[in-house]
């Protein structure tokens, strides 16, 4: 009875283990955070884990092509608009055609981060399904042995 027991501890334990690894988004000032077992994670660990799953992996790759251009021109942009800013509350005559370009370059980064938003969201649904669909198919094969030693409860997967 005790073995019987500890078989079905092992089984929980595993289908609990396989979906513990679904990856959530949390959404937070207009970006997407990746968390997994209620750590943030990385996207390269992200991307890491996706290897086997080629559509979710083709995808993060894209997003995070958008995360890194969308974060690029609104560093540059950002750059632009406070450098003005910058010189005017110095006192110096502020160049507002380059607070303009700024502004415009920033413009252009807003599309770049809902795209990384979007797709980053769709990778990781199909990510999860794939876990979902993979630990559903796990059907262990329960035999009832004899051997030398008395009867044997076992178990193959």
């Amino acid at each position: 009875m005790k073995k019987v027991i500890l078989v079905f501890i092992i089984l929980f334990t595993g289908i609990v283990s396989l979906n513990a690894q679904k990856i959530e988004i949390k959404r937070t000032l207009g970006s997407n955070l990746l968390y997994q077992n209620n750590k943030r994670i990385s996207m390269t660990k992200v991307l890491e884990l996706m290897k086997n799953n080629n559509e979710a992996y083709k995808l993060m790759k894209s997003a995070k092509t958008n995360n890194i251009w969308g974060s690029v021109l609104g560093g540059v942009g950002g750059a632009l608009i406070g450098f003005p800013i910058g010189i005017a509350i110095g006192g110096g005559k502020a160049n507002w055609t380059l607070a303009g370009i700024g502004a415009g370059i920033l413009v252009a980064a807003i599309p770049l981060n809902s795209a990384y938003n979007k797709k980053s969201k769709q990778a990781i649904n199909l990510y999860n399904e794939g876990i979902t669909a993979t630990s559903y198919q796990f059907k262990p094969l329960f035999y009832l042995k004899t051997n030398r030693n008395g009867i044997a409860f076992t178990m193959s997967f």
